[in-house]
């Protein structure tokens, strides 16, 4: 599996669930188990390559923007639910997060944002395939801090200041 196929699996699942990140992770597993594991795994190495990729200071500062806050575990569900927005956001957001501001049309933190089932997709069609755990993908994880430059996550005005169209469309205020 390719990258364009990869993100043609991640769009489909994507405009048939119309947004909906439960329903886009169902689908996901539907669809990948549909293939053979040797292709699953191979999804499941973009994938992984693409969450570690995202392990940015400035992502993570644009979550907090996104979601008045956001620790440890909210920032790793927003980077499976930022690449299960397709390629065009993905990687808009990696190369400018505060772009986000004009790549996510409607964006509610209530309900968007969480795609920690998009995570699990692969792992559970591998299961099902295989009846056994997804073994290791041989993609190194990201170690210590995000790349970039550091940022106080709960500093209104270091977030204001660093994505100023994220902060006047989502920013507490």
């Amino acid at each position: 599996m390719d990258e364009t196929e990869f993100w043609k699996i991640v769009d489909a699942a994507r405009e048939d669930a119309e947004g909906d990140a439960e329903e886009q992770a169902d689908l996901l597993v539907e669809r990948l188990t549909r293939l053979d594991p040797d292709s699953v795994l191979d999804y499941a190495r973009h994938f992984e390559a693409r969450y570690n990729r995202a392990y940015l200071w400035d992502l993570w500062g644009a979550a907090a923007v996104l979601f008045d806050g956001a620790g440890e575990e909210v920032f790793d569900s927003f980077r499976c639910w930022l690449i299960g927005q397709g390629r065009e956001v993905y990687e808009g957001a990696v190369h400018d997060p505060d772009a986000l501001a004009e790549l996510l049309d409607d964006f509610d933190g209530e309900i968007d944002g969480d795609g920690e089932e998009i995570g699990f997709a692969a792992d559970e069609a591998y299961e099902a395939l295989t009846g056994a755990e997804t073994p290791d993908l041989g993609i190194p994880m990201p170690g210590g801090e995000p790349l970039g430059t550091p940022l106080d996550l709960a500093d209104d005005e270091a977030l204001a200041a660093r994505f100023p169209r994220l902060w006047e469309r989502f920013g507490a205020g």
